[in-house]
């Protein structure tokens, strides 16, 4: 495991307790879109079904359970304990605009054709996409809390910081995984406006 490897988790882990900290401490779920949460979990929930198959390490596995906790437990804040406070009226993407692609997508080009594999293929592909809900549901309201956007800004940041892991991983371990890397691309472009727009203001 390399350092950006690492560091890309630990800002994924971090824009996960920023949201979590966020929903408890102001008791509300205001600006956060319900529906990227509902892909977020999905996409945890079809990747990391190989903890019932294959032990990878101690961190890998206590990681993919704390990621797997924490997008039921914001899922359970959002539309259980804090429900009154969510905005569905502006969380309004249809998500079957992201799914059919993604699932078709994820039998037509995948690794192997085996239940798992499409699965985990499956999570790659709407990883890449699943933050569209909550882009779409700032630019509609046109105002985003500044714990939200420590939230998105984190999010990217792993995602570019994996984007160095894949590089690296390539010139020391000769290892490329077109579908990861390729997808993982894909989702930088769409943080890529926020990132201006947070650096700016």
């Amino acid at each position: 495991m390399n350092i950006f490897r690492i560091l890309g988790d630990v800002s994924h882990l971090l824009a996960i307790i920023i949201l979590l900290l966020k929903i408890l401490k102001s008791k509300s779920c205001a600006g956060i879109s319900g529906k990227s949460q509902i892909l977020f979990t999905l996409v945890f929930t079809t990747r990391y079904l190989d903890l019932f198959t294959t032990f990878i390490s101690v961190y890998n596995t206590v990681m993919k359970v704390i990621f797997l906790m924490c997008a039921y437990i914001t899922m359970y804040m959002i539309y259980v304990k804090f429900r009154k406070t969510f905005d569905s009226e502006n969380d309004s993407f249809r998500l079957e605009f992201l799914l059919v692609p993604v699932t078709g997508l994820s039998f037509l080009e995948n690794h192997s054709f085996t239940p798992l594999e499409i699965l985990w293929t499956f999570s790659i592909y709407l990883e890449s996409v699943a933050i569209l809900p909550q882009l779409f549901m700032i630019s509609k309201t046109g105002e985003a809390e500044t714990i939200t956007t420590h939230y998105l800004f984190f999010l990217g940041l792993y995602r570019a910081l994996y984007i160095a892991n894949w590089v690296w991983r390539y010139y020391t371990e000769n290892f490329y995984d077109q579908i990861a890397v390729v997808s993982g691309v894909v989702q930088t472009i769409f943080y890529c406006d926020f990132f201006y727009l947070y650096v700016t203001k």
